[in-house]
């Protein structure tokens, strides 16, 4: 046999052998398998990019329409405050025009040179000068106390404005959710399970005006995941094991799109066992659908950016919207909770 022959089934051998150690040990399986063929992960990027820039529009804006509703009730209150002493000093204005009316101005040349006495003199002085105090304070009170007012109801009209913004910019964000998840066959407003009596989760740290402090991957991610996560995942990943959440979980993973690389997701198995390539039913089934609603009543203490379940996303001002991975167990999310964090 030629010499050629032999190599050139040699070569086709070892790419055979090759391509079945691929097969075998390449293939991701369970929640880490690709949630869309390998031609759409550019699309599933932008999905996911979309996602977390609605997501994170739609809890900022609610932020500042929340703090902006505070003030515009404390300015509430301190308006009517103000007007009430504007009414008040308008009263006394008023009195003090009444009595200058009817008894005359009393200039300070008639009052002195009217004295019958230096004693006398010097009480009319005395008194001529009180009434001047009386009268400007007087004015001075309801001046202030009117422009008092007019600047407070200025801010209450721009706290106004500031609330009709946020309102138009939520709005607009739950608009961009729905249509990226209409772009992948989902966004249809659907019912989604809700515990009413999910545990209390302890709240994660937030700057003083309420928003949420920048985080990098800058702690170790205690799942076999390994790798990092940020310490407000980790916070979350904490409460939920404390209140009884302590199935398998998977949260760091290098490469790929989303936020599992930033250390901002985990993936929590519903199976006792792990990750399973089949959908979750009974037992499981219910122990996701209580997660889910764990993170969905704990969303605003914990920083949930969204939360993935059985074919359904949920996401801040929006509620559950359908969602379609792709087929598989592991793509629709029905063998695991995506739990994604801002």
């Amino acid at each position: 046999m030629p010499r050629t022959v032999t190599r050139h089934r040699w070569r086709a051998l070892l790419a055979a052998l090759l391509a079945a150690v691929v097969v075998a040990v390449g293939a991701p399986t369970g929640a880490h398998a690709a949630p869309n063929p390998a031609p759409k992960e550019n699309d599933e990027k932008k999905l996911r990019d979309t996602l977390e820039a609605a997501a994170k529009g739609q809890i900022e804006a609610q932020r500042k329409l929340d703090n902006s509703r505070k003030r515009a009730f404390r300015l509430n209150k301190e308006v009517r405050e103000l007007d009430l002493r504007a009414d008040v000093m308008r009263t006394q204005v008023g009195a003090l025009a009444v009595e200058s009316y009817r008894t005359g101005r009393l200039t300070a040349i008639s009052a002195l040179l009217s004295s019958d006495s230096p004693d006398d003199f010097m009480a009319r002085a005395e008194s001529l000068d009180l009434m001047t105090q009386r009268d400007a304070g007087a004015l001075r009170g309801y001046e202030a106390a009117h422009e008092a007012a007019q600047q407070a109801k200025a801010a209450l009209d721009a706290e106004v404005r500031e609330q009709q913004k946020q309102v138009a910019t939520l709005k607009k964000r739950k608009e961009d959710a729905e249509r990226a998840l209409r772009s992948v066959g989902g966004g249809v407003t659907t019912a989604g399970y809700i515990n009413p009596n999910s545990p209390a989760a302890k709240p994660a740290p937030r700057n003083s005006d309420g928003s949420w402090p920048s985080e990098s991957c800058s702690v170790d991610d205690p799942t076999p995941a390994s790798g990092c996560i940020t310490p407000r995942t980790l916070h979350a990943l904490r409460q939920a094991q404390s209140d009884g959440f302590k199935r398998y979980t998977s949260c760091h993973r290098s490469g790929g799109g989303g936020e599992h690389p930033k250390g901002r997701a985990c993936d929590f198995s519903a199976a006792a066992g792990g990750f399973q390539d089949r959908s979750a039913t009974g037992g499981d089934k219910t122990y996701g659908d209580n997660l889910a609603s764990y993170f969905i009543k704990n969303a605003n203490a914990l920083g949930v950016m969204y939360v993935i379940w059985y074919r359904r996303i949920w996401m801040p001002g929006t509620g559950w919207k359908s969602y379609s991975g792709g087929g598989s167990p592991a793509a629709d999310h029905t063998n695991h909770v995506h739990l994604s964090m801002l």
